[in-house]
């Protein structure tokens, strides 16, 4: 292009969430009226990541308040999550036997020193999960992955006898492993195919105060090396089997574990991570070595909430400000209080997902789809936030703006999309950005500071001026060009 030579204008639609009202609203004035002060080059020949999905997960506390909705909010809400005019989630996640947001414990197998499982039964999901996964099947277009996890096997099987703590006694790794094929085969004649497990969910345990079952690195290795790769195997399954499923600090010593070598690694299709190890870091160095210790393997954020809050119902603003807490402002060691700070709950949400996509994670899934305006209903009272909040008595539904910025990317960047690489000049805005199979780029600034923003949206030659509001997240799509 010569110096004389006027840019060609780059084309694209903007969608806004913000503090000031914007809920993924679509802008027809978008463009800063001041010069731009930064840039935002998109490279999509520089390829990263290939996308899994977006979502959240199908609880038994979830399901069960659908159950109590009228038929017309229990259908907005699936299709807020599932259909075309909504969030269109991808990837999702559901409990293996009960779990803390269940409404009582319970286990597929109660019947005590079954080894053959011949009383396996999930007649416990048929009145509630099952109906929510099948009404999300009957109004998504593209259809979505199901990744599944234990909380803890049934008691009878564990050294301690007991729904909470403990190890699974290794007598019982095979019957254990035989669990996970039964449950494949329970909900495949339910019409539901599950893409996946989490071998265990927080291995390291959860302080021991609901579904528990613990396991080393080197223990979890053992099992899915010896037991359960092989056991889906000759079943003929070929769900995945990603390992670990906590906290991103003590990811290097579970990776490590699970591709030592060849052997170790041959069943483990990736490893999935939790987020609250910190309200604000998303730990990149530690993605990084993940990623790098296993660079063709699945790496997924498979849990997230505001935890230990009791959610606000409609008030917008209280999901922008910086008053949530987590459980480790009240129970984190003296060491890592700096790690829990209060924090706005859209800037964590947003934060989070941005700074993984760009450190190699491939999916993101929320926990809790729907909870009330308790944040429950779950056995152990362990409070928590979700996107969508209920009052099931009056019948009401509250899209809170977590709902609004987990759609910024489920939306728009969908399965089979290749995270690109992005120059920007403006340490201030978070950005991501990624290809979509049918060509279109979805770009993704996070404005957290109370400043609005312009910047200069860059790609090959052509060009576009770009304002975002202070406190706001942009969906900029940009069409196959």
């Amino acid at each position: 292009m010569s110096c004389t030579e006027k840019p060609k204008q780059l084309e694209a639609e903007v969608y806004e969430t913000s503090a000031s009202g914007n809920k993924l609203t679509k802008l027809d004035d978008f463009t800063s009226i001041d010069s731009a002060s930064s840039t935002v080059k998109l490279q999509p020949q520089v390829k990263y990541q290939t996308i899994t999905g977006f979502g959240g997960s199908f609880t038994e506390s979830s399901a069960s308040l659908l159950n109590k909705l009228g038929k017309e909010n229990r259908a907005k809400v699936i299709e807020a999550y599932f259909g075309e005019s909504g969030a269109k989630y991808s990837l999702t996640r559901t409990h293996m036997n009960s779990c803390d947001f269940s409404i009582s414990q319970y286990s597929y197998t109660p019947v005590e020193s079954d080894k053959e499982l011949k009383h396996f039964s999930i007649k416990e999901d048929k009145d509630d999960i099952i109906p929510m996964i099948k009404d999300a099947m009957g109004v998504s277009k593209d259809g979505f992955k199901i990744l599944s996890s234990p909380w803890t096997a049934a008691p009878w099987m564990k050294d301690n006898n007991d729904w909470v703590g403990g190890k699974l006694l290794p007598e019982y790794y095979d019957t254990w492993a035989l669990f996970f094929s039964k449950y494949i085969n329970a909900y495949k004649a339910e019409g539901i195919d599950i893409w996946g497990f989490t071998v265990e969910n927080e291995p390291l345990g959860n302080g021991n105060n609901w579904e528990s079952m613990h396991y080393t690195p080197d223990e979890m290795t053992n099992f899915v090396q010896n037991h359960l790769g092989p056991k889906l195997e000759a079943d003929g399954h070929n769900a995945k089997i990603l390992g670990y499923d906590q906290n991103r600090e003590h990811l290097k010593e579970w990776v490590d574990s699970q591709y030592r070598n060849e052997a170790t690694s041959k069943y483990f299709d990736g490893t999935a991570i939790h987020w609250y190890a910190s309200t604000y870091d998303y730990f990149p160095e530690e993605l990084q070595y993940a990623h790098n210790k296993a660079p063709n393997k699945y790496l997924i954020q498979s849990e997230a909430c505001v935890d230990s809050e009791i959610p606000k119902w409609q008030d917008d603003n209280w999901y922008w400000q910086k008053e949530a807490t987590d459980w480790g402002w009240d129970w984190a060691p003296e060491k890592d209080k700096p790690y829990h700070p209060k924090y706005a709950p859209v800037n964590r949400y947003a934060r989070d997902i941005i700074g993984c996509l760009n450190n190699w994670v491939d999916g993101w899934v929320d926990w809790n789809m729907v909870l009330d305006k308790q944040g429950g209903p779950n056995w152990f009272e362990n409070w928590c936030v979700a996107p969508i909040i209920v009052d099931p008595d009056a019948d009401e539904v509250y899209l809170t703006p977590l709902y609004y910025t987990m759609s910024h990317f489920s939306k728009y960047i969908r399965p089979g999309a290749e995270v690109i690489g992005v120059d920007k000049t403006d340490d201030d805005l978070m950005v991501t950005a990624a290809q979509n199979p049918d060509g279109t780029i979805a770009v993704v600034v996070f404005n957290e500071g109370k400043i609005a923003k312009n910047f200069t949206l860059i790609l090959n030659d052509k060009l576009i001026d770009i304002k975002i509001d202070e406190q706001a997240i942009q969906t900029i799509m940009i069409p196959l060009t």
